[in-house]
């Protein structure tokens, strides 16, 4: 048997894409001061997908695939990736960046929760117990009835339930179509459902909110290919916990550039949230290695 391959560049790649996403969500927060925040999500999606598509005509040249199979379910799929990013852009308007990070960051929890009836998957007392915690690290960050919950906070939340569903769709698709063909169908489905709703919402940019909203569709799209090119390259499972990095670089970037920090029960949320998460994704990993053993030729 040939030795498996060092996850740690794939790791590597994992941490450098999310350490890279809180700046695509400070620049929507950024922009979002000055422009409708639809105008700024169009500008995530359309420029996204002015740099993905050369990459897919040079990826899939020689009759590679360049349309996807279940389409519907692709557009599904595309549409439930732009309620959320305009979800979540919308919170960052109104809530310090890390704040709205945490929350949306229930999207794995969600996952897990959901997985047993969307996906047929099995999910154990521990993990659903673990769920359970990590939602009430979410409450402990939004904190209803204390007179501090911001109504954004829902937004954030809503973020993050809206992208539990795109993960279930992306693994109800997995093995349909060449990775880089859902990047681009996703960026394109994004675009065009955006642009029916800018007409009613479009305002003039200036030359550097024009360069800003470049800035972000080409960090989207960057970001992305490498989150493809590490999930390809090591299971979910393990790559998971990394993910929470994001978390960080979006607090040191919330108190740079907007002089946003968490309070003191946010961090505990965050915390809970954060062990949670890495919980359900170690289980998981714990099991698949399990199954991998089991159904190994003796």
């Amino acid at each position: 048997m040939p030795p498996r391959a060092s996850p740690l560049p794939a790791i590597l790649t994992l941490v450098v894409a999310m350490s890279a996403v809180p700046f695509m969500d400070a620049i929507a927060k950024h922009l979002s001061a000055t422009l409708p925040v639809v105008q700024v999500t169009w500008a995530r999606y359309v420029f996204h997908l002015v740099l993905a598509v050369p990459i897919l005509l040079w990826t899939q040249r020689g009759g590679g695939q360049m349309v996807p199979r279940r389409i519907g379910l692709q557009l599904l799929r595309g549409v439930l990736l732009v309620c959320s990013t305009f979800t979540f852009f919308l919170s960052v308007k109104y809530l310090p960046l890390a704040d709205a990070l945490a929350l949306a960051f229930i999207s794995p929890l969600v996952v897990t929760a959901v997985s047993p009836f969307l996906l047929g998957e099995k999910v154990g007392v521990r993990r659903f117990t673990a769920v359970g915690v990590g939602f009430i690290g979410a409450l402990i960050i939004i904190r209803p009835g204390s007179g501090v919950m911001h109504w954004a906070s829902l937004l954030a939340v809503s973020a993050g339930v809206t992208y539990a569903l795109y993960v279930v769709m992306t693994r109800k698709l997995a093995g349909t179509a060449p990775p880089i063909v859902t990047l681009v169908y996703g960026a394109l489905f994004g675009a065009l459902v955006t642009s029916t709703a800018l007409p009613f919402a479009w305002k003039p940019p200036t030359g550097s909110e024009w360069a800003w909203m470049v800035a972000i569709g080409m960090t989207a799209a960057c970001t992305h290919y490498l989150l493809i090119k590490a999930y390809e390259a090591a299971p979910a499972s393990l790559l998971q916990p990394f993910t929470y990095v994001e978390i960080v670089m979006a607090t040191i970037l919330g108190y740079l550039w907007f002089g946003d920090f968490p309070d003191a029960w946010t961090g505990v949320g965050v915390a809970i949230l954060i062990a949670s998460g890495i919980y359900v994704s170690l289980r998981e990993r714990q099991l698949h290695l399990k199954r991998d053993e089991t159904s190994a030729p003796t």
